[in-house]
């Protein structure tokens, strides 16, 4: 039979295949899916620390998340609903005008292993398509805006700057990211938060709404 134990190794090693087995081997066993939820999103946790210490890289990471979502796949029919994704929502996207998605994908799979649900609106997505997402989910927290170019990051301004003047703005944080960004700049166009890797991004969306 299956452990917890076992279960977390497998996600930090990227097992997919494995860690469903393992999932539904310990749903069967009498495991609560909270329980093995928390297990993988505890491995995402050591995972992540990894990345920030230099031990493993982007390829490493991505193959963790990829093995977690198809464990949460398994536990979904399980779980009551809303409990995945019980911490909110939060929207991601590339910014317009750039096509880059590695880092925002890496992002949402980091965030979404924490217990968020994720709204992804994929790349050169126009500031008006941020703000309609926010209007079509009103129980979003966070929007989360990435840049891979220098020549993007004057849209990542106009989009703040338009989210920064609707109704909805007190209900949401607004973090950006991206090779070209830094701390002074998401001050400067008024965001609420800058986080220098995906790792971190998970753990800033986490403080932000207060979890």
């Amino acid at each position: 039979m299956a452990t917890l134990e076992e279960l977390e190794s497998l996600v930090i090693k990227g097992k997919a295949k494995k860690v469903t087995a393992a999932v539904q081997e310990l749903v069967d066993e009498g495991v609560s899916p909270s329980e093995a939820l928390n297990t993988m999103i505890g491995a995402m946790g050591i995972v992540g620390e990894k990345f920030k210490n230099g031990e493993i890289f982007v390829p490493e990471m991505l193959v963790a998340a990829k093995s977690m979502k198809s464990g949460v796949e398994v536990l979904k029919p399980y779980l009551a609903s809303g409990e995945v994704g019980a911490l909110g929502t939060v929207i991601i996207g590339t910014v317009s005008g750039d096509m880059h998605d590695i880092g925002k994908n890496l992002v949402a799979m980091m965030i979404e292993s924490k217990g968020f649900t994720v709204v992804d609106l994929g790349v050169d997505v126009p500031k008006e398509k941020f703000v309609e997402a926010c209007i079509e989910h009103p129980e979003a927290k966070v929007v989360a805006l990435s840049a891979l170019l220098t020549t993007t990051m004057g849209a990542m301004e106009e989009t703040v700057e338009l989210l920064n003047s609707q109704e909805f703005r007190n209900r949401i944080k607004i973090m950006v990211g991206g090779a070209p960004v830094t701390k002074e700049f998401c001050e400067k166009i008024g965001a609420d938060a800058f986080t220098q890797d995906a790792a971190s991004a998970a753990e800033k969306a986490k403080e932000l709404i207060g979890a």
